[in-house]
């Protein structure tokens, strides 16, 4: 064992040196722009930052106003039904309610048709993390081990397919619009597919691989609250089945807020509806199946056209207003304190 006296340096030896390498970089000499912040330059900032916002915010307020929407109500329409289905021993009775509306004015252009829900709350941690993306790549994966508990698996050890709360609780009232026109009436045509994002459509969301769905789902079933096994979730169509139908990929993406609204279908404009919707009397007739009384929430259907930026959502808009608005008061502020400093300095030098 060596002596630790020979790990010192010798008497005469030059010590290392710890000081970085006397180079630009380290040294910190390389050209540098450091701003040089003037009244005027600081003035400018904030009256053009103002002006940009306050610019910005008034044509979002006008694009947003100038959405045309047709909002219903038909927790109160349906009451009948809304007690029907909050007995659970009535999950296989049908229920229909109807709501009616006028439209005095042409909607022209594209027309979406949304659902909303108020007081019900998907921002709850544990109602979150209820899902198992893995399943919902059509992956063969042991949701035992995942959070879906307890909407994981029935007693005798069936797994549920979509497992979780938020598949388990999705919104399925079925939604249709008739037309009245010279004494009869006409459905209105409405797709259900393209009505989700694409990454979820092509990315987030597979079916499980298997000659068809109906074997590819053998071995598991439905969630306790649905009607119809995933499999068969659109019986018109079979490519909108399964984990990739439209309905549950855009419910399956949860609000942050109570109060929300989902698309739901799109106006196929053809024929008589080729430019829009027409004015006159309308219906929405409703297979109500999605009970609400227990959390007092309330259900809602809107018709609602877009614009270059978005649906009728005036909160961007006014957000920019606030802060043009800051902005600007900000700059004047300043300007009236210079001013006066200034005025200041001036009486003193006099003096």
């Amino acid at each position: 064992m060596k002596n630790k006296a020979s790990f010192l340096p010798r008497e005469g030896e030059a010590q290392p040196s710890r000081c970085p390498d006397n180079t630009a970089f380290k040294q910190q000499r390389l050209p540098a722009w450091k701003p040089q912040l003037t009244i005027a330059s600081v003035l400018s900032i904030f009256f053009l930052t103002g002006a940009f916002c306050l610019t910005v915010g008034i044509c979002l307020v006008l694009s947003a106003n100038s959405v045309r929407e047709i909002q219903v109500d038909y927790s109160d329409k349906c009451s009948d039904c809304s007690k029907l289905r909050e007995n659970s021993s009535n999950w296989n009775k049908e229920c229909h309610c109807s709501a009616n509306f006028t439209l005095k004015e042409d909607i022209l252009g594209d027309v979406f048709m949304y659902y909303g829900l108020q007081n019900f709350y998907q921002n709850h941690r544990r109602y979150v993390i209820s899902r198992s993306d893995a399943q919902l790549l059509g992956r063969n994966v042991n949701i035992q081990r995942s959070y879906c508990a307890p909407f994981s698996a029935y007693r005798n050890g069936t797994p549920m397919a979509p497992c979780g709360a938020i598949a388990n609780s999705m919104f399925n009232d079925t939604i249709d619009l008739f037309y009245s026109h010279n004494s009869s009436v006409i459905q209105v045509p409405l797709l259900k597919t393209g009505n989700s994002w694409w990454t979820d459509k092509n990315v987030k969301f597979r079916n499980p691989e298997s000659y068809n769905l109906s074997s590819a789902f053998a071995g598991t079933a439905r969630p306790p609250y649905w009607q119809k096994p995933v499999y068969l979730l659109d019986e018109e169509d079979e490519r909108n089945n399964g984990y990739v139908n439209d309905d549950f990929i855009v419910w399956m993406r949860v609000s942050a807020f109570a109060t929300f609204r989902n698309l739901y279908r799109r106006l196929r404009r053809v024929q008589r509806f080729a430019e829009g919707l027409p004015a006159g009397n309308y219906t929405f007739r409703i297979s109500y199946n999605f009970p609400v009384t227990r959390f007092k929430g309330r259900k809602h259907v809107i018709l609602s056209t877009v614009v270059w930026s978005g649906g009728r959502n005036p909160f961007l808009g006014i957000a920019y207003l606030v802060s043009g608005t800051a902005a600007t008061l900000t700059g004047f502020v300043i300007t009236g304190i210079h001013l006066k400093l200034r005025k200041k300095q001036t009486y003193f030098q006099e003096q």
